[in-house]
């Protein structure tokens, strides 16, 4: 199983907390860095300061300032950026890290986003719609060959004659669908994806989203096994009792509500917990970090945890 850090700037974070996350993740031995896409703090234990940032320009500062660890979003908001703005961004990126992005893409869904900022947020129909259109529009600019043209057309957008450059490096950086959609995501995740995310909830529901998602691959002929399946856990790991309690209170969570829903107990809890994980189908964990201050959490989740899973 690989571990991969997972940060919320939203809740309130600086680039330099940023890059000092991804920096150690990578000194550990962590698979990837990955950061949220919000522009509003959510919750009230968190101020939010200093603000929200972008979520690839801050991946591309981190970019020249890392070397090996891989990089991306959990995930992009469709409803935030222009889909052929989005590919070039990210191919930018992708070649600024020399080949280690990867995009997570959804629907978006947290409405007081939009209005804060002037953001158009559309019902939730037509936001998988868009993000349909989306997907078929970044994956066929990327995969277009040189010397060809790309062209679309959709009720949300047209693309005419594009020379759909630049190219991302990788060929191409790999897409992460993720969420529990009965219908539309599995196939979206079939269609599209390298990955399938479905984050925060019970293993029982995992199982049974992912198995959703490998019938709607064989639907159209795609072995299920060429998906990662991968979940996110919000991580409170301790060497004793009052290192997790003190780390709960950072958080503003119960201790054993965060053992029942999280990754939460003692090193020897957290192996335990991701067996489970990893015998229930999850291929990679996305360990959500929420004090960007306490480098100590990574320290003992890489020397107590990752060896043994």
């Amino acid at each position: 199983m690989k571990l991969r850090i997972f940060t919320e700037p939203q809740q309130g974070a600086s680039y330099d907390q940023l890059l000092a996350v991804a920096q150690r993740a990578e000194k550990l031995g962590f698979d990837a860095f990955f950061r949220s896409d919000h522009y509003q703090v959510m919750g009230d234990q968190f101020s939010g300061l200093p603000g929200p940032s972008d979520a690839w320009i801050t991946l591309a500062g981190i970019a020249r300032e890392t070397s090996t660890i891989r990089l991306g979003t959990l995930v992009n908001s469709a409803t935030f950026r222009n889909p052929g703005v989005l590919a070039i961004s990210v191919a930018n990126v992708d070649h600024m890290s020399n080949g280690r992005v990867e995009l997570g893409l959804g629907a978006g869904w947290y409405g007081v986003e939009h209005s804060s900022y002037g953001i158009p947020f559309a019902p939730l129909g037509e936001r998988f719609d868009v993000l349909t259109e989306q997907l078929g529009i970044i994956t066929g600019l990327w995969n277009t060959p040189h010397g060809e043209q790309f062209n679309f057309s959709g009720k949300h957008y047209s693309l005419t004659n594009s020379p759909a450059l630049p190219k991302p490096q990788q060929s191409p950086p790999p897409i992460i669908v993720g969420g529990g959609g009965p219908k539309r995501t599995p196939m979206l995740a079939a269609k599209y994806a390298a990955e399938f995310n479905m984050p925060f909830q019970s293993m029982e529901r995992f199982t049974e989203q992912c198995g959703r998602v490998r019938g709607a691959c064989e639907s159209i002929g795609r072995d299920p096994k060429t998906l990662v399946y991968s979940s996110a856990l919000v991580a409170c790991v301790g060497a004793n009792e009052a290192d997790i309690a003190r780390r709960a209170a950072v958080l503003g969570r119960d201790v054993e509500e965060l053992r029942a829903n999280g990754l939460c107990g003692t090193p020897a809890e957290a192996i335990e917990r991701l067996q489970q994980w990893s015998a229930a189908g999850a291929e990679r964990i996305y360990l959500q970090i929420l004090d960007l201050n306490d480098l100590e959490h990574l320290d003992i989740i890489a020397k107590e945890v990752m060896p043994h899973v």
